[in-house]
């Protein structure tokens, strides 16, 4: 339920991370930011709320911790989603693409 509200807002963004915008790790944490930052609505916002704490510095960079062992599994499930995602993104972009387009 919560890796299929995270996939929708990734395919979303699918552009961004062929044209090399953005990569999916900072996706998922803008995707976790967004539902921390509203008030939670459904099963899927409450349970962020509850087991993902997020945290981020001067410099933007972020630290996603889960506050229980059931919050580390879905924090882990969430970013291996995240970069099997982009691995399948740069795959599909890399199947028509021969040795030669990569030569300056």
């Amino acid at each position: 339920m919560i890796l299929k509200e995270f996939s929708k807002y990734i395919q979303s963004k699918t552009d961004d991370i062929i044209n090399s915008r953005t990569t999916c790790t900072k996706l998922l944490c803008e995707w976790i930011q967004f539902v921390i930052n509203k008030n939670p609505k459904n099963h899927v916002d409450k349970i962020v709320h509850r087991e993902i704490m997020l945290a981020q510095n001067k410099s933007g960079d972020f630290l996603i911790v889960g506050k229980s062992e059931s919050g580390r599994t879905l924090v882990n499930a969430l970013y291996n989603y995240a970069q099997s995602y982009e691995h399948y993104i740069m795959s599909k972009w890399l199947e028509d693409k021969k040795p030669d387009d990569f030569q300056k």
